[in-house]
């Protein structure tokens, strides 16, 4: 039997255009100015204020501050040589600073430098004023001597070297020598997060001091984000049976995979429950949140650009920064001067 050439229960094609949604634009807030420097300015006088109440002396804490300024400047100048976005510097009282900064495609070598490039200069730093002090005893900056302030730079970066995250020797094993989305790295994030804990409620035990409790935030705050992390990993699953392409920039998303992937956090993040899902497509007052969680959703690149002599190379060069106190011949007793 001959098929008629046209079939009167087929739909014209403007009428099935109809029956999909018409998606509204996706949350897109107005552009406020960032006042970057100003968040930075804010951070240092709450470190230095709360500094002054811990150090024994200003000149110490000065000496510190710089000491940590410059391990942070070397994050900050490696990460503007690789074109980081939106970089600020920020203090935290008691435990020191860090670089913020966002960049799409992450490789692993420029990981290893941004990270390497903090601790290592500050590790120069103290080994030269640490040899002209021997070769010219009696030099002083702010009342302190030399081979004390050479102490400070040695061993406040020899402490971030340390193999415990978020640590720049923590990072640069997580994400050079392990897999970031590896069980391997999340059971290595977990024993750090146990041993920065018993470190917070050790020092705080010893010194009878509740500023030190504070230390605890750290792990806490890392264990809350650990959970929250394994919570959009069912979302990540949902997306991708979705169809949904999560390999783009926020800006480049397109408006019906927004309002799709909200719908799909309302369903399954916990945060969210309470949301009504689209349609009406309407925005509400945790917006700012969903958009949020949206873009960390958004996949990352990690270049694997390292080659196994290159992790040779960078382990060599780590573990020598770690043994650099004992390289240089410094003892226990160092700090005293005896």
């Amino acid at each position: 039997m001959e098929q008629p050439l046209f079939n009167e229960s087929a739909q014209p094609a403007e009428s099935v255009t109809a029956l999909a949604p018409d998606y509204p634009p996706k949350y897109n807030p107005p552009a406020e100015p960032q006042q970057v420097w100003l968040k930075s300015i804010i951070s240092l006088a709450a470190y230095l204020l709360m500094g002054y109440y811990i150090f024994p002396s200003y000149k110490i804490l000065l000496v510190i501050t710089a000491v940590v300024m410059i391990h942070e400047l070397g994050h900050f100048l490696a990460m503007k040589a690789y074109r980081y976005n939106d970089l600020g510097i920020f203090f935290i009282p008691l435990l020191g600073a860090y670089v913020s900064g966002t960049k799409r495609e992450v490789s692993q070598k420029q990981s290893a430098v941004i990270l390497l490039a903090g601790p290592l200069p500050g590790m120069l730093i103290g080994t030269a004023m640490l040899l002209i002090d021997q070769a010219n005893p009696g030099f002083y900056l702010l009342g302190i001597p030399y081979y004390k302030v050479a102490g400070f730079f040695i061993l406040l970066n020899l402490i971030n070297l340390l193999p415990v995250y978020p640590l720049d020797g923590g990072q640069l094993l997580n994400r050079v020598f392990l897999d970031e989305e590896s069980l391997f790295s999340k059971v290595f994030v977990l024993l750090s997060i146990a041993l920065l804990g018993w470190f917070a409620w050790s020092l705080y035990s010893f010194s009878k001091n509740p500023v030190f409790f504070l230390l605890m935030a750290l792990p806490i705050t890392m264990l809350f984000r650990s959970f929250g992390d394994h919570k959009l990993d069912a979302v990540e699953k949902r997306i991708e049976e979705a169809g949904i392409n999560a390999d783009t920039e926020y800006e480049d998303l397109p408006d019906a995979d927004y309002w799709k992937i909200r719908n799909i956090l309302i369903e399954t993040h916990p945060s969210f429950k309470d949301m009504p899902a689209a349609p009406p497509f309407e925005f509400c007052e945790k917006e700012d949140k969903i958009m949020a969680a949206i873009q960390s959703l958004l996949h990352r690149h990690l270049i694997q650009d390292v080659s196994v002599t290159g992790k040779i190379l960078l382990f060599l060069l780590w573990a020598a920064g770690l043994a650099a106190p004992w390289l240089l011949g410094m003892e226990l007793n160092f700090f005293s001067g005896q």
